[in-house]
């Protein structure tokens, strides 16, 4: 039996028997940026295959961007490769996307459920190297148990 982390755990609980994407996606960024410290902004982008893009899902914290192109900035680059994405520094990534001048570090993580790439969650914080190996780690793990409700 896989052992889960503490906010997998709760996501699971949070949304069993639950199917509904919006309804599940809106509860799990609420989850997140009330259990972690230091975040700004969390939130979800989902990918339409037809026009390559990413769109914003739902969220928490400020406006954001409505749309990314798949392979651009930090949360394309994540889908595209399809590989969790630590920026320190995101003035320093290359075409990184300013959604909201005030972030510096960002954490985006892909969600596909193994044949189909629903998007990426996506984690804003304005203290720069705020995102470790290990909140990957657990971040990932969340996203896991995630994608087994959408």
């Amino acid at each position: 039996m896989v052992k889960h982390s503490l906010l997998a755990q709760q996501v699971a609980a949070l949304l069993y028997e639950e199917t509904h994407l919006i309804s599940n996606l809106a509860n799990a960024a609420a989850l997140l940026n009330d259990s972690l410290p230091d975040v700004s902004w969390v939130g979800f982008y989902l990918y339409d295959q037809e026009k390559d893009e990413l769109y914003l899902g739902p969220f928490q914290g400020k406006v954001a961007c409505m749309h990314i192109a798949n392979n651009q900035g930090v949360v394309g680059t994540a889908f595209a490769q399809q590989k969790t994405q630590i920026v320190a520094d995101v003035h320093q990534f290359a075409g990184h996307i300013a959604c909201d001048a005030a972030t510096n570090a960002e954490i985006v993580v892909p969600l596909t459920d193994g044949t189909r790439q629903i998007g990426v969650l996506d984690i804003d914080s304005t203290k720069f190297d705020r995102f470790t190996a290990a909140d990957q780690i657990e971040l990932e793990d969340f996203a896991g148990v995630l994608v087994k409700s959408i």
